[in-house]
């Protein structure tokens, strides 16, 4: 690999393009839910273009920010600014750029309502999340998922220039999926979170009480995707869905209970794979639920 294809794919990694594959999952099916049908594919484009830039810029703020956590945590140690592939001067030019581009992209080719509200999350991100809650506060992650919840708000206003309960109600869904989709990964890397000082919740509370919310939350998450069913509505497809991804999901989330209780939690990343799986088929019938009953109406 060149020098320059080095740089290129460091300053990609330095995005944490993971995460935003998992943000753009939902953007399109609230799009098309927005729509009642299948957009203009120009603004589909556009809307992932600068959500993607978007959200690659706070990630990159937040591996700045968190260099000295990296550095200490196993999982994050091959991060470029912690190799030092990148300089963190490289890195801050790199994403107030893509942040800036990100603002005018969005404003200028979706709207300036889908822009306010990727810069709002972005800073959001950066200095509610990242600087002031991460390394104070075990409940860093619940209003931290604040930001990660955005993208369907700029989803759905990219199509309809506004808001309304229906986007509000996507909105809380991410909102309260987040910490039983994040929790189970902390408890797996409790000791990386509690050698670099981060309080995530599996580090200050026993697994126990850690099992309990993320019962609690599991159960505040499938009932939401419910309230989903009347106020955008949905019909069967997104119903059945809801239905059966949910009480699969509580049922993983009380066997991880069982499990704590038992002190023998020994696979806690089985829930946080299966949050993924399930968020994915839930907004896959998001998407499809109106394009079918559009196509039979």
């Amino acid at each position: 690999m060149t020098h320059f294809s080095r740089k290129m794919a460091a300053f990609f990694a330095l995005t944490k393009p993971r995460v935003i594959e998992l943000l753009l999952i939902t953007t399109v099916p609230v799009m098309i839910l927005a729509q009642r049908g299948i957009p203009n594919l120009w603004l589909v484009l556009g809307t992932l273009i600068g959500g993607a830039l978007s959200a690659g810029s706070a990630n990159s703020f937040n591996s700045i920010i968190d260099t000295d956590i990296d550095k200490i945590m196993g999982r994050t140690q091959k991060r470029p600014l912690v190799t030092g592939e990148l300089t963190k001067r490289a890195a801050i030019i790199f994403a107030t750029a893509i942040g800036i581009i990100s603002v005018l992209w969005l404003g200028l080719l979706v709207n300036w309502l889908s822009a306010a509200l990727a810069l709002g999350a972005e800073l959001f991100y950066i200095f509610i999340y990242t600087l002031l809650l991460k390394r104070r506060t075990p409940q860093n992650i619940v209003w931290g998922g604040a930001a990660g919840a955005v993208p369907v708000l700029i989803g759905f206003s990219a199509v309809t220039n506004s808001l309304s309960w229906s986007s509000l109600v996507l909105f809380l869904m991410i909102f309260l999926w987040t910490p039983p989709h994040y929790w189970p990964l902390s408890m797996k890397y409790k000791d990386d979170y509690e050698a670099a000082g981060v309080p995530m919740l599996p580090v200050v509370s026993d697994p126990i009480s850690v099992g309990k919310q993320i019962v609690w939350y599991s159960y505040a998450f499938v009932l939401s995707t419910f309230v989903l069913i009347s106020v955008a509505p949905m019909g069967w497809i997104y119903t059945i869905t809801a239905v059966a991804t949910g009480l699969w999901f509580i049922i993983e989330s009380h066997i991880l209970l069982s499990q704590a209780k038992k002190d023998s939690v020994t696979n806690p990343m089985r829930l946080f794979h299966i949050s993924i799986t399930y968020l994915t088929i839930l907004f896959i019938a998001i998407g499809v639920d109106p394009i079918f009953f559009f196509s039979i109406s």
